[in-house]
């Protein structure tokens, strides 16, 4: 936030305790829940059930709420990416590559995906009259506070001389690669072509982390477990884009002079 952010302080107190209160879900609760789950699953099912479940979590939410209307692709989307978790979760419970243990960590991640959708939920309230990276700063501050806390009776336990620097790579990379670069990169990309486009990344995971698992961990899953998954991504894709990709935002006509008058004379009529 110090480099990038506003150095001006935006929003107001309430604002900030709203956000620090979405920090215990979207930080504190869904991180304590992910790696309770890594340790019971493998992180194949991670890739899987949590980008996919809660855009379908989130959706499911405000239909019932009222808040959007209830089309028949969503209708049909949320109903496809119900049978898909399903079917998903019962190839754990008969899976050989964990068994009973796989089960319980899937369960895990699917209240992990649950805290994120809260999260997604609650955030129109918490960056009224604020900046998204200010915001997300309160966010992580608050959560990181709450783990540190869980954390410290542990810490006296850790053989700290025996931890190899593949260890300290890796928590450097989640640090700074898949926390504060991903998410500078991502309020980067809602800027530049919207939210509802911007949300679809999400479905991208799946299919990177299932390549990343099996290449480079050597994890797999059942043919039960990967048509659930299959439904269940397919559900889910159809339910948040319902059925048609989201347009990207209109330029203004000022956006559009002001660009046509920063081009060369030639460029501007392609």
């Amino acid at each position: 936030m110090w480099l990038f952010g506003s150095r001006k302080a935006t929003g107001t107190a309430r604002g900030g305790w709203r956000a620090a209160m979405a920090g215990v879900l979207g930080v504190f609760a869904y991180n304590g829940f992910f790696f309770w789950g890594l340790s019971l699953a493998p992180s194949l099912d991670a890739g899987i059930l949590i980008p996919v479940m809660s855009p379908v979590l989130t959706s499911a939410f405000l239909l019932v709420t009222r808040r959007e209307h209830a089309s028949w692709a969503r209708t049909a989307g949320l109903g496809l990416g119900l049978a898909g978790a399903v079917v998903f979760f019962l190839g754990a419970g008969g899976s050989s590559h964990g068994g009973s243990t796989r089960l319980a960590g899937d369960a895990l991640f699917l209240l992990a995906a649950l805290c994120w959708a809260a999260y997604t939920l609650a955030g129109p309230r918490v960056l009224a009259g604020m900046e998204p990276l200010r915001a997300t700063t309160y966010t992580t501050c608050a959560g990181a506070v709450l783990l540190s806390v869980i954390a410290a009776p542990d810490l006296p336990e850790v053989r700290w001389s025996e931890l190899s620097a593949g260890v300290w790579l890796n928590l450097a990379y989640l640090a700074l690669g898949a926390a504060a670069v991903a998410n500078l990169l991502y309020y980067r990309g809602i800027g530049a072509v919207g939210p509802a486009r911007a949300s679809l990344m999400m479905f991208t995971v799946p299919v990177i982390n299932t390549l990343c698992a099996t290449v480079f961990l050597g994890e797999s899953f059942g043919a039960l477990q990967g048509a659930g998954a299959l439904v269940l991504l397919a559900g889910a894709v159809l339910a948040v884009t319902q059925g048609r990709l989201p347009k990207r935002p209109a330029r203004s006509a000022g956006t559009r002079r002001t660009r046509e008058a920063r081009e060369p004379e030639g460029h501007a009529g392609r």
